[in-house]
């Protein structure tokens, strides 16, 4: 068994202990994910696992044999930056940028959630089959991520408006 990561077959440490935060970062040297807190209250160390958002260092990399994990690095095609990467530089989603990497998997993973109607705290209307993407659901949604520099309004405009398109269109379903 092997461990898709950024569309490269990775084989499993040895070690069933090591977490897929040590893994990516320690032994494929993708340093993109960040190791902020270790106990899984930050959000810097968040990547996509089968296209869902997951804590790395709270996830053994045995745990993904079989599957897709996304980091940073992967988002992007050809070379070119993802068009959420492009959006937190143009709205100054950043400013130290390490919580960056965690704050773009976990957004490109709660756009996934919304697609899908997976309510959050902040959803009135459980029964809706499409979820707006108001700036107070993006909020809620992102609120495990945090930035300790203060550019939360860069990061959630940002987000919406990288995926605006996706908001108006569904709308109109």
């Amino acid at each position: 068994m092997s461990i898709a990561v950024n569309g490269s077959a990775v084989k499993p440490p040895d070690d069933p202990r090591v977490s897929l935060l040590d893994l990516l970062r320690e032994t494929l040297h993708l340093s993109g994910t960040k190791k902020g807190c270790d106990q899984g209250a930050c959000g810097a160390c968040t990547v996509l696992l089968d296209g869902q958002r997951v804590l790395s260092c709270l996830t053994l990399a045995v745990q993904c044999e079989g599957r897709s994990v996304t980091t940073v690095e992967g988002l992007g095609a050809d070379g070119a930056l993802h068009p959420l990467q492009h959006a937190f530089i143009e709205h100054d989603g950043f400013q130290c940028g390490y919580c960056t990497p965690g704050q773009i998997c976990s957004a490109v993973g709660m756009i996934g959630e919304l697609r899908r109607g997976v309510p959050s705290h902040v959803t009135a209307d459980l029964a809706a089959g499409a979820i707006p993407h108001s700036r107070e659901e993006l909020r809620e949604r992102m609120s495990g991520n945090l930035c300790r520099c203060g550019a939360h309004n860069g990061i959630i405009d940002a987000i919406a408006e990288t995926y605006a398109e996706t908001t108006h269109a569904e709308a109109a379903e």
